[in-house]
């Protein structure tokens, strides 16, 4: 009877360790992934000549941004304001942000959408600021992001078009929340005459739709996986530059992080895309 009970107890001891161990195995893990979240963004860097540049124009500069999901612990607002002075380093002609300003998920401590925007309106471009929303952003509420965008000097993008320099840029308004117009925004994109068109999106759901004359989209939504190293279908999604029969997407990774603040195999970025002839 002592043997058996002997047996019993060495066998929930091995469990015991085995369960501390899986622990600490997480526990190192998150604490990786935790400071890879909030490592500087990266810069990339694409030149890419769209059909139709004028050619008395000169090469314009695109600061892409997106998925920012400001949120603590994360991506409080000091940290956001330590990022928009490393964009506005990069002297881009005009800043694109791709949705998803603010966040709505587990595992967070909320930031008021007004203390967001804040480190925003020291963004600084010469052409100017231009945002569409995301899933996180409708979540919170779109009216009330729109506000204080506006307030900031940055030009919210709702399914309209504007001609920037010698480009029209599209901004459609998010698709996983059903609120997008893509054909309609294409509509209007063409009404405004001659130049190459640039669509900016959160999301790369309309990516197998491009129009002959839509030679670009800017989104992000994917982070590139966020996790992708871990769990291999998100290695999938879309990333970097895309090309198919002549279209061009660019799919940031994004600033922020969702669900968990966690990264791996997939580090924040921005985009800093020089389009000309």
């Amino acid at each position: 009877m002592l043997a058996v009970r002997t047996a019993s107890c060495k066998h929930k001891d091995m469990w015991r360790r085995f369960a501390l161990v899986i622990v600490l195995l997480l526990l190192i893990l998150g604490g990786i992934g935790y400071r890879n979240a909030l490592a500087d963004p990266i810069v990339r860097r694409a030149t890419l000549s769209l059909p139709g540049w004028p050619q008395d124009a000169a090469p314009l500069r695109v600061l892409l941004l997106s998925d920012i999901h400001a949120a603590r612990p994360d991506m409080p607002p000091a940290r956001l304001a330590q990022i928009v002075a490393m964009a506005n380093v990069q002297r881009a002609d005009v800043i694109l942000i791709a949705g998803d300003v603010v966040s709505e998920r587990w595992l967070q401590w909320r930031v008021e959408t007004e203390e967001i925007v804040a480190p925003l309106s020291r963004l600084r471009a010469r052409l100017g600021v231009y945002a569409v929303y995301g899933n996180h952003d409708h979540w919170r509420g779109q009216a009330e992001l729109r506000r204080f965008l506006k307030k900031a000097g940055i030009t919210p993008l709702r399914d309209e078009a504007v001609r920037i320099g010698p480009i029209i840029l599209g901004g459609i308004d998010d698709s996983a929340t059903d609120h997008s117009d893509f054909e309609g925004t294409l509509q209007k994109m063409r009404a405004l005459g001659a130049g190459p068109l640039v669509m900016l999106s959160h999301g790369t759901d309309y990516w197998d739709w491009m129009a002959p004359d839509l030679p670009l989209m800017l989104a992000g939504h994917t982070h590139c996986g966020q996790i992708g190293r871990f769990v291999p279908p998100l290695n999938k999604l879309p990333c970097g530059v895309v090309a198919k029969k002549g279209h061009r997407m660019i799919v940031s990774a994004g600033l922020g992080t969702s669900i968990l603040p966690v990264r791996f195999n997939a580090p924040p970025d921005m985009w800093l895309i020089t389009l000309g002839r």
